[in-house]
């Protein structure tokens, strides 16, 4: 039955319904059908915890035995792995409540929080919103306990067994009401009030190829296709499988009192393959570990893995292979067969990163090559690349970098190395320390730092130059010294005009100091106050002294470091005295030699007469200090 009432400050009507008291195991189903009955919102009601009745049995091979109750004070000790994890334990709780329409007065009107938990919920957690409040009451640590309490059997959450954290909470937050007289919640906050035993989650049995994981894609980065995975490298010590064993999980129980029991494993991925000597297994209580005991290519052959470290395929293509990166390091051997002079062996586009290749056929256009060594019996596109330490290439109209390569026939190519030979050029650019180049035909540019030798020239318009300075580390060094010189000799400029303001000052003023120098120690013998000024002036001219010694120091530490660097960007150009450019045959139409020195940073050029025979020339320094191309013995 319902009974009205109306709020003191307005007109609304509230209805309120006559106090109720049931007994019931499902708290919150009973609020919805009181409040549905009433024909008021189940948010209106609230209630109180008459008495908790806890029952429990133990039922074994599906015969079900009698609940008993269980004393409030025994709850606690059910709380164990013995009772708690037995899968024939059962429990639940009854509850006697005293259901009512809320008080208006109610302290906690203005506190808003939910519980909550975890998916196994055997974590139970009480979630206070920002801007929540609640005043203190004289007996507000026994009525925040009951509100915790209400809010617990709401959620279906069983009292006085996982919860032995909430009387210490309630009094924490307790004392912190009666210092402050009300809390305030300026953040959410999340507190943990029932916990109970987590399950371990059963573990199905998998197969990891480590081997096939891909580095991942950046965000709105363009995935490259050509990159497949045609070859997967391996280094000594990579993971390369990883058997995951399968394991039943443990059984838990939730805070509803629910038994969790782990789900059997699935098995399908029981290794049904078997390896070689290269691969070395280690077993373990959780999985199987296939470790790589030497670095090379991994293999699967009729359920075999195995890695090797030599592979022929007929070409590189985005229809056959995709692109190949095994790295540097992999001691992968590849062997491209296809020689057709009309197909390409590396197709356009493609990049193939291994320890050695070796390329029987051409390079196609837009191709990337990198290898320790790497040989090429076919021709290179003009818009390849070839990166390699040892490189011999057939027929060259790319782009080649390493150290030492070697090249049948320049066609307008660019070569990058330390010691580059080129039996035949027909145009090309060339730089590195030593150039050889057995024919030479015209538009040839060569630059080396130490030596440029022509076996046989037959064209012209070459130009043939020597740089000390051509590798890019030692650009950037002399760049930095440079820099640094100019820096030093400004502030070497600032000290000395220093020096010689102060040594003037010192200078003027030396009668006037030993003036008052004298009169302070008359002073001083005789007992006189000596004046302060004539302290001061004391004081200054000691100070104007010692300045003067510390800036001619800094002035001859400055001066130290700068004949350092000098020396230092003389070392630059030492070896171009030593450098040579050779060629072994008679001079023929227009050619140029140059030598570029560095300090001072001229360019020295000079042309050799048609037919002269003139083979060796080197920079020389005249008695009055001239520097110039001349022709030397060798």
């Amino acid at each position: 039955m319902a009974i009205f009432g109306s709020s003191s400050d307005t007109k609304e009507i509230v209805k309120i319904i006559r106090p109720t008291v049931i007994k019931t195991q499902n708290v919150a189903k009973e609020l919805i059908e009181i409040a549905k009955k009433n024909g008021v919102s189940v948010n209106s009601l609230d209630f109180d915890i008459l008495a908790v009745q806890t029952f429990m049995r133990i039922n074994k091979e599906n015969i079900e035995s009698d609940w008993e109750e269980i004393n409030k004070n025994e709850l606690h000790e059910l709380d164990d792995i013995v009772s708690i994890l037995n899968k024939f334990f059962q429990i639940k709780q009854t509850y006697e409540i005293e259901v009512y329409s809320k008080d208006e007065n109610d302290i906690f009107k203005n506190f808003h929080a939910a519980v909550g938990a975890n998916a196994t919920k055997c974590k139970v957690y009480l979630s206070i919103k920002e801007g929540s409040e609640v005043s203190i009451t004289p007996k507000f640590e026994d009525e925040f306990l009951k509100y915790i309490n209400k809010s617990k059997i709401r959620a279906g959450v069983l009292l006085y067994i996982f919860d032995e954290m909430v009387p210490e909470l309630v009094s924490r937050v307790s004392a912190m009401a009666k210092v402050a007289g009300v809390i305030k919640y300026d953040k959410n906050q999340t507190i943990l009030i029932a916990e109970s035993y987590e399950p371990t989650p059963t573990t199905n049995d998998e197969l990891i190829k480590h081997y096939e994981r891909e580095n991942p894609v950046e965000e709105n980065e363009r995935v490259d296709h050509s990159r497949r995975g045609f070859i997967h490298s391996a280094v000594e010590g990579d993971l390369l499988l990883e058997y995951i064993k399968p394991k039943k999980g443990k059984p838990g129980r939730n805070c509803r009192g629910e038994f969790m029991e782990p789900l059997e494993p699935v098995i399908k991925y029981a290794p049904d393959f078997t390896v070689d000597d290269t691969i070395e297994v280690i077993d373990s209580k959780d999985n199987i570990l296939y470790k790589a005991k030497i670095s090379g290519y991994i293999s699967l052959e009729a359920k075999k893995y195995q890695i090797k470290s030599e592979m022929d395929v007929g070409e590189i293509s985005f229809k056959t292979t995709g692109s190949i990166i095994t790295g540097l390091d992999s001691d992968v051997s590849l062997s491209v067969q296809e020689n057709d002079s009309q197909k390409d062996a590396i197709g356009s586009g493609m990049e193939v990163q291994v320890s050695e290749i070796d390329i029987k056929g051409n390079v196609g256009p837009n191709s990337k090559v990198h290898a320790k060594r790497a040989t090429v019996d076919g021709q290179t596109h003009k818009t390849s690349q070839i990166t390699a330490t040892n490189l011999t290439i057939n027929v060259h109209k790319g782009s080649a970098i390493g150290e030492n390569i070697k090249i049948t026939r320049l066609e307008h190519g660019i070569v990058d190395g330390k010691k580059v030979e080129i039996a035949q050029a027909l145009g090309g650019n060339i730089r590195a320390k030593d150039i050889e180049i057995g024919v030479c035909a015209s538009y040839v540019k060569a630059t080396a730092s130490r030596l440029i030798e022509i076996k046989k020239l037959v064209g012209s318009e070459n130009i043939f130059t020597i740089d000390p300075l051509l590798q890019k580390e030692k650009i950037e060094d002399f760049s930095d010294n440079r820099n640094e010189i100019n820096e030093l000799k400004s502030a070497i400029d600032e000290v000395k005009k220093e020096i010689d303001r102060y040594k003037k000052l010192v200078k003027d003023n030396t009668d006037a100091f030993n003036e008052v120098k004298q009169r302070l120690m008359h002073y001083k013998k005789n007992g006189i106050k000596m004046p302060s000024s004539f302290v001061t002036k004391y004081k200054q001219f000691l100070k104007a002294q010692e300045h003067l010694e510390t800036i001619v120091n800094e002035y001859k530490v400055k001066n130290d470091k700068l004949l350092l660097l000098t020396t230092k960007t003389a070392s630059f150009q030492d070896n171009i005295f030593d450098a040579r450019i050779i060629n072994r045959d008679k001079w023929s139409g227009h050619n140029e030699l140059i030598f570029k020195l560095v300090d001072p940073p001229i360019e020295l050029s000079y042309k050799p007469q048609k037919d002269s025979i003139d083979k060796i020339f080197a920079v020389v320094e005249s008695d009055d200090g001239i520097y110039e191309i001349r022709a030397v013995k060798e």
